[in-house]
């Protein structure tokens, strides 16, 4: 089937696991409850250092022009990206952000939705536990879309980011959120 004659009910979600160094994505097909695997891999930013441009400027492009590669590729509708979580070090944290701020910036320049889930909400989606290791999401990945190898972890967490918004993530279907807040991971 080629990109442009998927039935018009298909939903193609780009999932996005940023990082400076490496950013996962993943492609996903979902068509009523039926999610599909299309392709996944990493942006790979780690020998960005060039003679006329700063590090972090090179490894922003490069995850940048990447994700304009990914979309243009894979034509996704819709894009799923992990939100930042707060490390013990800040400096980390700010430049994680600038990643992340990289990747939503491809989607929303190539007029994409965003939707955002934290690392909590993703786990709780896919594997039925928040706070399940990374392996276990690899793991759930690789049997949910039928995968014949365990996905690598940044491809891995991607995907994962993508079912979670298959699955209902932020819009449950336009279900009404109003006047609830999030507690570990439910509606309360």
């Amino acid at each position: 089937m080629s990109l442009s004659s998927a039935p018009a009910n298909v939903v193609r979600i780009l999932g996005i696991d940023p990082g400076l160094r490496l950013t996962g994505f993943g492609v996903i097909e979902k068509l009523s409850e039926k999610i599909t695997y299309i392709a996944s891999g990493t942006i790979k930013t780690a020998s960005a250092k060039t003679e006329d441009r700063e590090e972090l400027p090179a490894r922003l492009k490069i995850i940048l022009d990447g994700l304009f590669e990914v979309i243009d590729t894979y034509q996704p509708d819709e894009v799923a990206i992990e939100k930042v979580f707060v490390n013990v070090n800040p400096q980390s944290t700010l430049l994680l952000g600038q990643a992340r701020g990289a990747a939503i910036s491809a989607a929303v320049i190539r007029n994409l939705s965003v939707a955002e889930y934290t690392a909590l909400q993703v786990k709780q989606s896919v594997v039925g536990n928040g706070h399940a290791a990374k392996e276990q999401v690899q793991e759930m990945v690789k049997r949910l879309l039928k995968l014949p190898m365990t996905p690598k972890p940044d491809s891995a967490d991607a995907l994962a980011c993508a079912i979670c918004h298959a699955h209902g993530g932020q819009g449950m279907g336009k279900l009404a959120t109003a006047g609830f807040r999030v507690k570990g991971g439910r509606l309360v």
